[in-house]
């Protein structure tokens, strides 16, 4: 009974997220769901991303947390439309969730959603939001065998940013050996490493979204 239920939840969930897919693609939106544990840096790196495209783009982000808004009081103080969703325990956002922002958006006058999912390595991949990419971010002193621990998450995402890079020579964290994980889980994922304190790797991340956003929307 409980794999029924389970299975009826996510059927239900990936065809709303279905819906919201069309809604996007007939806009032109491209959306990325971004996932990472609590304290990796999502909301630092969606800062850089605003500011280095802010000028480009109309940005809107939707923020999941358990409880507070204190994540969206900082990105809107950026000056983009941020939408807060508290799920008031739930560990992850759902399509059903994202259906309740559209409302708030102007899907007209906007090219680029950034919705933080709530911070969590395991709940946050299981959920189709519709989006039109996955990504997960690693911070270095969450150490480099995350990906053994909770392997799903980095096969589902297309992007794997790996943050703090700046702090990489006062741990034992290795690179080599992240990569070496990840890569035999998901051989097509791309891994940008930045730090979003000194903004070193932040340029190979715009160039990228950049890039994928252009070919979005001439598809």
């Amino acid at each position: 009974m409980e794999i029924k239920l389970q299975q009826n939840i996510l059927a239900s969930n990936n065809k709303i997220a279905a819906d919201l897919r069309k809604i996007f693609e007939d806009k032109g939106i491209y959306v990325i769901n971004l996932m990472a544990s609590p304290g990796a840096g999502k909301t630092s790196f969606i800062l850089q991303t605003i500011e280095n495209l802010k000028n480009d783009l109309n940005i809107a982000v939707i923020e999941g947390d358990i409880a507070s808004k204190v994540d969206a009081e900082k990105v809107r103080e950026h000056g983009v439309t941020t939408i807060q969703i508290n799920t008031g325990g739930a560990c992850h956002l759902d399509a059903n969730m994202i259906r309740g922002t559209l409302g708030f958006l102007n899907l007209d006058e906007t090219d680029l959603i950034i919705i933080e999912n709530v911070g969590n390595l395991v709940c946050p991949a299981e959920f189709d939001l519709g989006e039109t990419v996955k990504m997960v971010i690693l911070s270095v002193p969450e150490g480099d065998d995350k990906p053994l621990k909770y392997p799903r998450i980095f096969i589902e995402s297309e992007v794997l940013v790996l943050n703090k890079i700046d702090l990489l020579d006062y741990t034992d964290f290795d690179i080599n050996r992240l990569k070496g994980t990840v890569n035999n889980l998901n051989p097509d994922i791309n891994i940008f490493e930045i730090s979003c304190k000194s903004a070193d790797g932040i340029d190979s991340w715009i160039s990228w979204l950049k890039d994928k956003i252009r070919k979005h929307l001439k598809s």
